[in-house]
């Protein structure tokens, strides 16, 4: 299974960037994305299950991202709309396939990661 995530780059605070992510194989799994800022541990970001109806966000980005997906095609591609971006957000995004258990947050529910795409935030 290869996950390839794109859609990183640099914007102003406030602004908006579309991450998206792609699965070489069509899966039922939970998708999410995580993100790793310099220095610091890889934290969870937003999941979505299988049929789009749950989703899962980090309290630092809830009002301000939203996750979707789209299986009706090959890739199952998962995208995340951020808006309003801080400098805070700054760091690598990760996007993950996993289990839908009741770990959607925790890493090791992911057996799949992508590369990362690398998100800069100028204030």
């Amino acid at each position: 299974v290869q996950l390839q995530a794109f859609g990183g780059g640099s914007v102003q605070a406030g602004g908006s960037l579309t991450l998206s992510c792609t699965r070489s194989s069509r899966s039922r799994q939970i998708m999410g994305w995580f993100r790793q800022a310099p220095g610091k541990e890889r934290e969870f970001v937003a999941a979505i299950s299988w049929s789009g109806i749950n989703t899962y966000y980090a309290d630092s980005v809830e009002d301000r991202f939203t996750i979707s997906r789209d299986n009706a095609n090959a890739e199952n591609t998962v995208s995340l709309q951020m808006n309003s971006l801080k400098s805070e957000d700054t760091a690598v995004y990760y996007c993950a396939s996993g289990y839908d258990s009741g770990r959607v947050y925790d890493t090791g529910n992911y057996p799949y990661w992508g590369q990362g795409t690398l998100v800069t935030v100028s204030s």
